[in-house]
Formats: structure tokens, C-alpha cells, sequence
């Protein structure tokens, strides 16, 4: 069977749990800005974990199916309409040939993850089919969705009417709290710079994307003076070029903190002054433009029983979809 586009909504791509393994080569993980929806919206509907679904942003996707099947949406909330009929999120639910299914406005997040019976069976891409715009790999020839793609299905069979409990659908408050393990460069700036980064309140700015997010509305950093080495920039911001770690926090300039997310760059110049903890990477997927925001300051052992406490969400997934 096949997934027919009619309406591509503001950016629609296919993705799925990434392609790890490339990163010293430039290639990000990629993959769902919300792996845990992603994975609960496969659960849902019979997949492997690790299926290719379809991340809308901001504005659903209009569909027509080609065979009977079984979908799911999960992540952000926005109406579900199946031939105009509401059906409910985080459940899956039958469709027939030639069905319709359509989305009203986005209420709460920022991306929904739509799920097939089979999981969009586009050709993979090393060992991925998750959409990676900038190096034009996976999704649709390496690009968005567009109005007349026709998407090949896998095989698959699921029950209709299985469900996530509301419980264990995890979003961010407001405002949302990003807990954050200081690094490298922390030293960097100075302790009164330290205190307010994680005293002030900040919001997403509207450069938020695959690759970053950006927040404003905190005090600018200070730096601790410094001469620059050989091979760093000017600005007291700049490295010499490094690494970036999934999730760092760059401040180029020292006044708008970015994120750096799924799609993000390997390294360059500029400082990190931490990272957000894995943990919580997903709930940034989940951020709308303007959303308040506060980090909060964690350490390893914070951070690592997060980790689990977010597995122990995903096993109650696991048996809650069983």
C-alpha cells in the first residue's frame, strides 16, 4: 500500500530513530526532534521502534491511503480528522481505501508523528530514511514531502484502539524547565554570568529548527578576560575550533543561547558553555516560538537518573502497547 500526499502542511518529513554512526564525518543523527513520540506512534501501531513515521511542524499534512491500514498520531495536540470525523490522538485507529485523514490548528507543542501499519518504506539512506535536508539525504530524494508523493508502505498488521495513557505523555510546562550539565567552557564566564544564566527566564526565539534553538530574554554573558589564542575568532565567544557534543549550548557573542539539536553541525568555533541533558532533547522538539523557558543546573548523577527515568517511561509504553 501507499501513502498519498495531498497537502504537504508547512514541513512535512519523514523520519525515523536517525543514522548514529557518522557524526565524525559531518552526518548528524538526525532523525525525530521527539524520539519518544515517534516511538510511542510505531508502538501503537504494530512497528519496530525504529520505523519510519512522518514529523509534521506546526501544521498537519493532508492524506489519502491507497489500502485498508492502521494509523497513529502522536508528539504535539491537534485535531485528527479521518474523512472529516474527529478520531482521538495517541490511539491507534482503522482507515479504509481512499479514506482522507486531516488535521485541524496545533493546541499544545510543536510536531506531530504520524505512523503506518508497515512504516514508510522509502529507500534508506545509510541505514536511515530519516529526511536530512541539508546534505539531501533520506525522506523523498532527500527532501520534504510535497503535494503528489506518493509514499510506499510496508507490510504490517496492528490492533486498532490501542492506546497511550495521558499520563505517560510527556511534554514540557510552562514555563518548560531544560535541565543542563555544564561544560567544558564553563569556566569561561564569570560566576555572576553563571548564577544568571540559570536565574533568568528566557524564551524560543523564532530560529528554532532541526539544527538549533535559539532562546532570548536572559542577561548577556560576561566573560572572563582572556588573550585569544592562535586560531580563535576575535569575539571572546570563539575557540579554536571543537567538537560539539548532541545537545551543547553555543552563545555566540554571549547574549542568545542555541541549542543544538537533532540536525546540528559537528563542530566549530564557538564555546559551549554545557549541554542539555538527553533526557530532556525531546521536550525541545516540542517548544513553540515565544515559550518561557528556565535551565536548570544539574549534575551527572541528575543526569543519568533522568536517562532512566525517561526509560522507565518508555518500558511503561512498551507494556501499555503491548
Amino acid at each position: 500500500m501507499a501513502l498519498e500526499i495531498r497537502k504537504p502542511g508547512l514541513l512535512t518529513t519523514i523520519q525515523d530513530l536517525g543514522r548514529p554512526g557518522y557524526f565524525h564525518l559531518g552526518i548528524p543523527i538526525g532523525g525525530a526532534m521527539d524520539r519518544l513520540s515517534l516511538r510511542a506512534a510505531n508502538r501503537l501501531v504494530g512497528n519496530p521502534e525504529d520505523a519510519a513515521c512522518l514529523e509534521a511542524v506546526f501544521m498537519g499534512p493532508e492524506l489519502v491511503v491507497t489500502e485498508d491500514t492502521l494509523l497513529a498520531v502522536t508528539g504535539g495536540e491537534m485535531p485528527v480528522k479521518l474523512d472529516g470525523a474527529e478520531v482521538p490522538t495517541w490511539t491507534s485507529f482503522a482507515a479504509k481505501k481512499g479514506q482522507v485523514l486531516s488535521f485541524g490548528y496545533l493546541t499544545d507543542g510543536a510536531r506531530i508523528y504520524i505512523a503506518v501499519a508497515g512504516g514508510i518504506a522509502t529507500e534508506p539512506m545509510l541505514g536511515s530514511r530519516a529526511t536530512y535536508a541539508i546534505g539531501a539525504l533520506g525522506g523523498v530524494d532527500g527532501r520534504a514531502v510535497a503535494a503528489g508523493d506518493v509514499l510506499p508502505v510496508g507490510d504490517g498488521a496492528g490492533t486498532p484502539g490501542r492506546t497511550v495513557p495521558e499520563a505517560l505523555r510527556r511534554r514540557p510546562g510552562r514555563p518548560a524547565e531544560l535541565r543542563v550539565l555544564p561544560g567544558l567552557y564553563w569556566h569561561r564566564i564569570t560566576e555572576a554570568s553563571q548564577k544568571a544564566f540559570f536565574d533568568d527566564e528566557w524564551s524560543v526565539a523564532p530560529e528554532a529548527d532541526r539544527m538549533g534553538y535559539r532562546f532570548r530574554g536572559g542577561r548577556p554573558l560576561e566573560f572572563v578576560e582572556r588573550e585569544q589564542p592562535f586560531g580563535a575568532g576575535s569575539d571572546p565567544s570563539n575557540i579554536v575550533d571543537g567538537c560539539y557534543p548532541y545537545g551543547s549550548i553555543q552563545v555566540p557573542g554571549g547574549t542568545e543561547p542555541i541549542v543544538l539539536h537533532r540536525d546540528a553541525v559537528s563542530g566549530g568555533g564557538y564555546f559551549m558553555i554545557g549541554a542539555v541533558i538527553s533526557a530532556d532533547m525531546d521536550l525541545i522538539g516540542q517548544l513553540q516560538p515565544n515559550v518561557p523557558v528556565r535551565f536548570q543546573r544539574v549534575d551527572m548523577d541528575a543526569a543519568l537518573k533522568a536517562r532512566a527515568e525517561r526509560t522507565a517511561v518508555l518500558d511503561e509504553i512498551r507494556a501499555a502497547t503491548a
